[in-house]
């Protein structure tokens, strides 16, 4: 009897249960604050890719779908945008960004173009020196093989006759490099008889051995001996960098190299003000005696007190190397070719490692078990081996701790490591935005020879199932954030601009499919934030953009020429073209 009482309970409260559902069923939904109808909408999401319409409250994506189901989440009160056949997509992320070092340029430093003469550089140097009232002129970029293309034997001789008596300091386009005229040295108390920082370089003149006004990978030794920006100057930049990001459509991005400065800044906004994007901030913490120092307490301490709504600072910046330009410092499993590449004693050069293999070990394996995700910036052959080998032994000492280590910018991989990067779950962290026929990938041919022409296996990274971010590296070596020509760049290996022919590795092109899925899906991961945002499904974020041509129905080869019409982020009108 008990049986069948209990049978009979059973079976009435899955009745009651399906009465209740379908009276869910059938009750309308709550009406959406926005709905987005009438457009070609990529989802990012494979198991629905194209939708007609979304609808969003409270920040979030509430319902996806064609015109006619979502109608059904239109209320009074709802804001309406009717596409009107336009494409729409999830909000781009930049995996590689210096946003608030390119706004301070913007804001408050001498600028010329990379591909700027010597009387373009002379005058524009002569102009800030008149305007300034600061004792300094900080600026730039000059081209890395500036010197070289102008026949200029005395950087340091030539940047006197231009300045006056102002102190000027210029970065070169790889943003690691340094020029800096007699007065800037004096007052950094930089002479023939200052020891060299390590993994800094006091170039001399090869006659004289006095001082050329060359400091290779000096600009980061350099933040930390001039005179900082104040606060109020990092708030306007930060402000200004959010702002140029949601015009290109971004909504998401990664800092790549934030001091604590830089991290108090994007603080200080979004608690004042909420941050119009999702930032992650990979910290560093250089002193003046050397490159990296590694004070674990210090990082820790910088994560919890600044961490917010929109900021995660659970990364960190460690530089492996350098670049491979005639500066000639990333490290290489293979000498640099050509002409110069050499010491003065006639060895080979290989480039240099920053960190130490065994240091690299326990600071590896230190930051992991502590959480932190690490961008490690390895641009040779040889740091991306002793990167990968330092992950290797971090997941041996700590099981799978479910972070995604980053190689930046990943260059060149031997052919010996490329399967790592999947094995160890390591993130080729690349900056397509340079990756095709242009002076500085000339330079770089120069400087490393016809293996110069395999950099950036991004076909064979896919196809091993590794995972792959991009970033734009601004203001390094470009000139904004812009990420369509970086995109385009992506896929078709050519120059987006189309100044000069031919393609870089053409084999390694990839499909815009998964072009995007890099910019979108794989930039959430990178953020710390993929259960958030990176595609639009119901339950994310509501970033989104709208664009002015559909990507998968013109020419690859005018995806560079993409406009942003609108960015929403959770569900707010960042940006709109109408109103620029």
């Amino acid at each position: 009897m008990n049986l069948r009482l209990s049978l009979m309970a059973a079976v009435q409260c899955l009745l009651l249960g399906s009465i209740a559902g379908a009276a869910l069923a059938d009750e309308k939904p709550a009406a959406a604050e926005l709905l987005l109808v009438n457009g070609r909408i990529y989802t990012e999401d494979a198991a629905r890719p194209w939708v007609e319409a979304v609808a969003v409250r409270d920040g979030l994506i509430q319902a996806v779908g064609d015109d006619a189901a979502l109608a059904a989440y239109r209320g009074k009160q709802t804001r309406v945008i009717d596409l009107g056949g336009k494409m729409a997509m999830p909000g781009l992320i930049d995996a590689h960004v210096h946003p608030i070092w390119g706004a301070l340029k913007n804001l408050f430093q001498c600028k010329f173009a990379f591909t700027a003469t010597p009387d373009e550089v002379a005058e524009a140097i002569e102009s800030c020196a008149k305007k300034t009232d600061s004792d300094w002129v900080r600026g730039g970029q000059w081209n890395s093989d500036f010197f070289k293309s102008y026949g200029i034997a005395s950087p340091r001789a030539w940047l006197d006759q231009v300045s006056g008596t102002k102190a000027v300091v210029l970065t070169d386009d790889t943003g690691h490099n340094i020029w800096a005229n007699s007065e800037a040295l004096r007052r950094l108390d930089i002479d023939t008889d200052t020891p060299q920082p390590e993994g800094v370089e006091f170039v001399r003149d090869a006659a004289t051995g006095e001082l050329n006004g060359l400091l290779m990978e000096g600009n980061n030794y350099l933040k930390t001996t001039m005179p900082d920006w104040t606060d109020r100057q990092y708030l306007e930049a930060a402000r200004q960098a959010v702002d140029i990001a949601n015009g290109f459509g971004i909504t998401g991005l990664k800092d790549a190299d934030a001091s604590e400065a830089v991290v108090r800044a994007y603080h200080a906004v979004d608690v004042a003000e909420g941050l119009d994007l999702r930032v992650a901030t990979s910290m560093r913490r250089p002193s003046k005696e050397a490159k990296n120092t590694f004070d674990f307490a210090e990082f820790q301490h910088m994560r919890d007190s600044y961490a917010s709504v929109n900021l995660n600072t659970a990364n960190v910046k460690i530089y492996l190397d350098g670049v491979p330009t005639s500066a000639q410092t990333a490290a290489m499993l293979e000498p640099y070719a050509g002409e110069g590449h050499g010491h003065d004693d006639g060895a080979p050069a290989y480039g240099t490692l920053l960190v130490e293999p065994a240091q690299l070990d326990a600071v590896i394996q230190e930051f992991d078990g502590l959480g932190f995700t690490v961008k490690l910036h390895a641009a040779g052959d040889r740091a991306i081996r002793v990167a990968l080998d330092a992950i290797e032994k971090a997941r041996a000492a700590n099981g799978d701790s479910g972070l995604h280590h980053e190689l930046a910018h990943a260059e060149y991989i031997d052919a010996a490591d490329l399967p790592r990067f999947t094995a160890l779950g390591a993130v080729a962290d690349f900056a397509p935005y340079i990756w095709y026929p242009s002076p500085i990938a000339d330079a770089i041919q120069s400087a490393v020879g016809e293996r110069a022409r395999q950099a950036f296996p991004a076909r064979d990274l896919i196809d091993s199932g590794a995972r792959i971010v991009a970033g734009s590296d601004w203001p390094s070596a470009v000139a904004d954030m812009n990420p369509w020509p970086g995109l385009e760049a992506l896929i078709t290996r050519e120059d987006p601009y189309g100044k000069q022919p031919g393609a870089l590795w053409k084999e390694q092109a990839i499909s815009l499919e998964e072009a995007l899925n890099i910019f979108t899906r794989n930039g959430a991961e990178a953020l710390g934030a993929a259960d958030q945002t990176g595609s639009l499904q119901v339950g994310k974020s509501a970033d989104i953009i709208v664009l002015n041509q559909n990507l998968f129905e013109i020419p690859l080869e005018t995806i560079s020429e993409t406009k942003v019409l609108t960015t929403l982020f959770k569900g707010r009108e960042v940006f709109n073209a109408d109103a620029h």
